[in-house]
């Protein structure tokens, strides 16, 4: 069963029921799979737990005071106003939260009584078999952009289109190439890159051919995603402190050529960029690319579990590393959320450059030691932190900062949470003449495993 056709019956709308298992923190994988197939468990919540969720779907569309939500669920009114200053909600001038507010889910994290709400998910989806990790909000606000290709009344009752065109943005290594990949998946296209050698043109099998050819032969397959890498540079703006090659002014030109006829097509084509303050206005326009999903990257809490992930990842349960992490109580997310909350705008990249690192300076460490009760100190984490930090450069804090500057006009009243706590982050490094000197770890006196000496 789909979660729209479980909405309709239980006469609650979707966008409740997403926001419920945002704000109650479930795993997607336990609710529902990438195409919105409801699981077993889920289901079963959700009818018997039919009368709350109403509840919950009515209070959610209510606009309230502070002092409405601290008696609707009983808690003091200085903890539900700091528990609401975390959620950054935006809050109306007559001192009224926005309907997007769950009392409820306010009151879960103050640590109201929800187990008859956990007690249907008995089980927990290991990190490895999982789709993804974190990232909730951003999954349900691309399907909510994807519904016209999920649900063809969106088209015949209100006349929303499928997009023709999506920009996928964020610093290097935040993912974007993933969500892509899933977007393909949602809708059920397949996923295809555009490779630099298919743009101007080129010779396969002694014939010549160009990207006009390429974009022709892409619109007689069956519903294809088109994937494009550096977006931001090829569909750059022309002006004096741009230098636009012609090679990329003809490859602009051609796409919004053909961009009109995609939707018929059933082509859907996702750009890959850095920032969008500098593409072209006209590839921007509606009925293009005007369709912009920001990638952030990983907030503190999906720091912790990307690096678990990172470290167990194709590991035997009588491997030596597991029985290491084990030893430690390592193959658990608490072990990681110290280390974690030192890696401010970690990209994604980044994390799994911490995690490769910790795993030779271990093995490094049981070779010298033959000790399976081998201790994972600080030391260890401290040098696989700044190996990782490597690539936390000046450059790539502008980046972040481009990113966020972005997401603040586009994107704002979407991810306000993701973009208060990512400014946060990113302020810790204006206070220190050198951004890797924000992380603090100590050179002197350290014995860390070091580099791999036989």
């Amino acid at each position: 069963m789909k979660l729209i056709e479980l909405a309709k019956e239980l006469n609650i709308s979707a966008e409740a029921i997403k926001q419920f298992i945002q704000d109650f923190d479930l795993e997607l994988g336990v609710c529902m799979s990438t195409n919105f197939e409801i699981k077993e468990d889920f289901e079963k919540f959700a009818r018997e737990n039919v009368d709350f969720l109403r509840k919950y779907e009515k209070d959610l569309d209510q606009n309230k005071t502070l002092e409405q939500i601290a008696e609707t669920i009983n808690q003091p009114k200085e903890k539900v106003e700091k528990a609401i200053q975390d959620t950054t909600p935006n809050i109306f001038d007559n001192g009224f939260f926005r309907s997007s507010i769950s009392s409820y889910g306010i009151d879960n994290k103050l640590g109201g009584n929800y187990q008859f709400v956990y007690d249907y998910f008995g089980y927990k989806t290991s990190l490895q078999q999982r789709d993804f990790i974190g990232y909730r909000d951003l999954f349900f606000y691309i399907s909510s952009v994807l519904e016209p290709f999920l649900n063809k009344q969106q088209i015949k009752d209100w006349g929303i289109n499928k997009p023709a065109g999506i920009i996928l943005y964020g610093p290097p290594g935040s993912g974007k190439i993933f969500w892509a990949n899933k977007i393909a998946e949602i809708i059920g296209y397949h996923f295809k890159e555009v490779k630099k050698h298919y743009l101007g043109t080129s010779f396969v099998n002694g014939n010549q051919t160009n990207f006009n050819d390429f974009l022709l032969s892409i619109m007689k397959e069956e519903k294809v995603l088109l994937f494009m890498d550096d977006f931001d540079d090829i569909m750059m703006e022309r002006s004096p402190e741009n230098n636009v090659t012609s090679y990329n002014l003809e490859t602009q030109e051609i796409i919004l050529h053909y961009i009109g006829k995609f939707e018929k097509e059933d082509v859907l084509m996702v750009g890959s960029a850095n920032s969008i303050s500098e593409i072209d206005e006209e590839v921007l326009a509606p009925g293009r690319f005007d369709v912009l999903i920001p990638v952030f990257p990983p907030n503190a809490s999906e720091r912790s579990e990307i690096i678990l992930y990172g470290m167990t990842k194709g590991l035997e349960k009588d491997s030596l590393l597991y029985k290491i992490l084990k030893n430690n109580k390592a193959d658990k997310v608490p072990f990681w959320r110290d280390s974690a909350s030192k890696m401010k705008t970690f990209s994604n990249t980044m994390l799994m450059d911490f995690t490769q690192s910790l795993k030779k300076r271990i093995k490094n460490l049981y070779q010298r030691t033959r000790n399976e009760n081998l201790i994972i100190d600080q030391n260890l984490l401290n040098g696989a932190l700044r190996d990782a930090a490597g690539k936390l450069t000046e450059e790539y804090l502008g980046q972040v900062e481009r990113f966020l500057n972005d997401a603040i006009i586009n994107n704002f009243d979407d991810f306000q949470y993701r973009i208060k706590a990512l400014r946060a982050e990113l302020e810790t490094f204006k206070i220190v003449e050198e951004p890797a000197r924000a992380i603090g770890f100590q050179h002197n006196g350290e014995n860390d495993g070091g580099e791999d000496k036989g």
